[in-house]
């Protein structure tokens, strides 16, 4: 299948140089984020035409392919995979059922661990994605985009993969691929690369790129901002998005003068094992969480189907901070009390000294240990002497709003939900 991983890289610039025709589109390396620190090895599994399974590890940080194994025959024909970790993998079948695949993966082995059968049939996704976060993604022929709910790391059954829901139709994607919680990298046919942000039963769509996307067949994203996309021809790239949420492709750094292969990736399919990479600005964390949550100000969210129609700030608070791939943002759901929670589960609830990026807790009773919180929303701005505030937060009279400068330790009430009571830092 490869030759040497770094051999065939020295034909790599020429082979860059004609990805244009190919429709792969070469340009300046995206502006790169200060003191940025990845992380990670990509895994990547795949499926040869004769129904092979294979296993490739990546260094994300230098784009080098640290080894590849081949495995044995899957006894089906597939059609569609999802990779759940690093040793349990989705497989639909041609005839439309779903398997559970699971493998044993060493420095010179691949083996199958046992292939179990979860659904006989109704599995007819030509595209299968996990965003790690406990939700899998397919796509139809004819367009139709579902989601899954997975409650197992190895689902035994149906019952482990429920709560079918079908976002919408219009999803006619050459490949499709998660990024992070909820969140898809999807390209077409005639070139354009997509990100999705899906809430709920809807979806918010960013054009990332125009055109310069349609060499590829396969994209696979490990997390961290690496996509891996893989051609006709099989050579296989890589590029790093400094910021997978803020909806532009600017950011994308190219490095299609030195491939990750050149040549040798002919799987017919190909699936990253998610989150396996990660990574994190020094220091930025809560400047990008007060940037993407000053960037929807105004925003009345009414295309998105939160949990509580009418008291969404929780999920506001958490959609913001899963975009800025916070740890443990699962963990949060559709109740502000859910933050302290959080904030107790990780060492970072606090009474006082705010800082940017913090979730701040109200409560008009005021008092949190009662299991209860009036609203929750994002601190944006600190001020020097740490007494003065500005927040911003979802369902303020039905949309994001904007609120201070306030002094959160006398102020009974900023937002009209009682005092502030706590404040939650993020994990990253």
């Amino acid at each position: 299948m490869f030759t040497s991983s770094k051999a065939l890289r020295t034909a790599a610039t020429a082979l860059a140089a004609g990805a244009l025709s190919a429709g792969m589109l070469t340009v300046t390396a995206g502006t790169a984020q200060a003191a940025e620190v990845c992380s990670g090895t990509a895994s990547v599994y795949g499926v040869l035409d004769d129904n092979r399974l294979t296993y490739t590890a990546i260094d994300a940080v230098s784009g080098n392919r640290l080894k590849t194994l081949i495995g044995p025959n899957l006894g089906f024909e597939p059609k569609a995979m999802a990779t759940l970790n690093f040793n349990t993998i989705l497989v639909t079948s041609t005839a439309g059922a779903l398997y559970r695949v699971d493998v044993l993966t060493n420095n010179n082995a691949l083996e199958l661990q046992g292939i179990k059968k979860i659904a006989d049939s109704g599995w007819t996704h030509d595209k299968l994605t996990y965003d790690g976060m406990g939700h899998l993604y397919g796509t139809t022929s004819a367009g139709l985009l579902l989601r899954y709910n997975v409650t197992e790391d190895k689902p035994a059954g149906s019952q482990h993969i429920g709560v079918r829901t079908e976002i919408d139709s219009g999803f006619v994607l050459k490949t499709l691929t998660a990024v992070g919680q909820d969140r898809l990298l999807a390209t077409t046919e005639a070139g354009q690369l997509y990100s999705y942000k899906i809430i709920g039963g809807a979806w918010k769509r960013d054009n990332l790129k125009a055109d310069g996307w349609s060499g590829f067949n396969q994209v696979v994203s490990p997390g961290g901002g690496f996509y891996y996309g893989r051609t006709s021809a099989g050579g296989m790239y890589w590029y790093k998005d400094a910021n997978i949420s803020d909806g532009s492709g600017s950011d994308i750094a190219y490095h299609n003068s030195d491939p990750v292969d050149a040549s040798g990736w002919t799987q017919t399919l190909l699936s990253a094992a998610p989150r396996t990479v990660s990574c994190k600005v020094v220091n930025t964390l809560g400047q990008d969480i007060a940037r993407d949550a000053l960037n929807e100000v105004g925003n009345d969210f009414s295309d998105y189907d939160f949990t509580y129609a009418r008291a969404w700030c929780a999920e506001f608070g958490k959609y913001i901070w899963a975009g800025n791939d916070v740890d443990y943002a699962n963990e949060l759901d559709a109740g502000a009390i859910s933050f302290r929670t959080y904030g107790l589960a990780h060492g970072t609830y606090r009474t006082g000294a705010p800082k940017v990026g913090d979730a701040v807790l109200y409560d008009k009773d005021g008092s949190l240990t009662d299991g209860e919180a009036d609203h929750v929303n994002l601190v944006v701005a600190v001020s020097a002497d740490g007494k003065q505030i500005q927040t911003v937060g979802g369902n303020e009279s039905h949309e994001v709003q904007k609120n201070g400068w306030f002094n959160w330790d006398t102020a009974s009430s900023p937002v009209g939900a009682g005092p502030a009571l706590a404040f939650i830092s993020p994990v990253g």
